[in-house]
């Protein structure tokens, strides 16, 4: 089989084209930078150096692609964030359509069922959409929790104030979590198979949690078994980004997913569809925060 994936060497393209091209298959990476790929092309990747905005390169680099994994990789310095992430889905789908794509695997996010609401996941609303509109593609959209990973954004927090938290994640909610690793096993699972039809939704989840057992699980992990969880207002919440030195653009948006996660909009539909967790859970995740924290 002859794989398209997109997302470079990410954390979840990564280990998705191991798996691929450890089981005989042909695989294309499309990133920005053959450094960064490196890795993946001294295993047999070929690499395709361009940009997901070049709807020309896309079409050209998707023929001949028995599969397409697409994601929409960060942009930090977008204007409007939400329309960026739903613009790459309209190049995606033109260039499926120009490429003659039958199968497509989509990563998109727990909260794409919200067409507003919910800052990035909200442009990944738009980029299910565009893809959506294909004739005869079968489009199978992967959904993960919220990453483990972005909790490492709060190392900094931790060293100046001893704290941990979000606009989310006080009292007894659950925060639906997972680890990219799953994402990658579920992502060549559907790519392997092939045995989807039409358009379809996966979710996929490591565990569900409490902010509090966050906090217990990486405060035990770094030596500070007290560490508190503080769940802040939009407003706080907001300021702490943009004083980090976020964009204004990227910051909202991000608050306005917090707020999603709080209210519970965000997973509304994911606990209408709940899955089977899948391996790898919070407990794996503090020893890779550990290292993270120390280095």
């Amino acid at each position: 089989m002859n794989y398209v994936i997109t997302g470079g060497a990410g954390n979840v393209s990564k280990p998705l084209a191991e798996t691929l091209l450890a089981a005989g298959h042909s695989v294309t990476i499309i990133g920005r930078n053959e450094t960064n790929l490196k890795p993946l092309t001294d295993l047999g990747a070929k690499a395709a150096i361009g940009a997901v905005e070049d709807v020309a390169f896309l079409t050209e680099t998707f023929k001949g692609a028995d599969a397409v994994y697409t994601m929409v990789p960060p942009k930090w310095d977008a204007a409007d964030w939400k329309g960026y992430i739903g613009s790459i889905g309209e190049n995606y789908a033109a260039a499926i359509k120009a490429a003659g794509v039958k199968y497509v695997v989509n990563l998109s996010s727990i909260g794409a069922h919200m067409p507003d609401g919910c800052g990035p996941v909200s442009g990944l609303y738009r980029v299910e959409q565009a893809l959506n509109k294909l004739a005869g593609v079968h489009i199978k959209h992967l959904r993960p929790a919220y990453f483990f990973h972005n909790l490492m954004a709060n190392i900094g927090l931790i060293k100046s104030a001893g704290i941990i938290g979000a606009n989310f994640g006080g009292n007894d909610d659950k925060l639906v979590m997972v680890h990219p690793a799953d994402i990658a096993v579920a992502a060549a699972e559907e790519l392997l198979g092939l045995n989807f039809t039409g358009i379809s939704v996966r979710y996929i989840a490591g565990d569900e949690i409490t902010g509090a057992e966050v906090a217990k699980a990486i405060g035990g992990a770094i030596g500070k078994p007290e560490l508190p969880w503080v769940e802040f207002t939009d407003e706080q919440s907001l300021g702490g980004m943009l004083q980090a030195g976020l964009p204004q653009e990227v910051s909202s948006n991000y608050t306005e997913m917090g707020n999603a996660i709080r209210t519970g909009a965000m997973t509304e539909d994911y606990l209408q569809n709940r899955p089977a967790l899948s391996k790898l859970k919070l407990a794996d995740f503090v020893k890779e925060f550990a290292a993270a924290y120390n280095a």
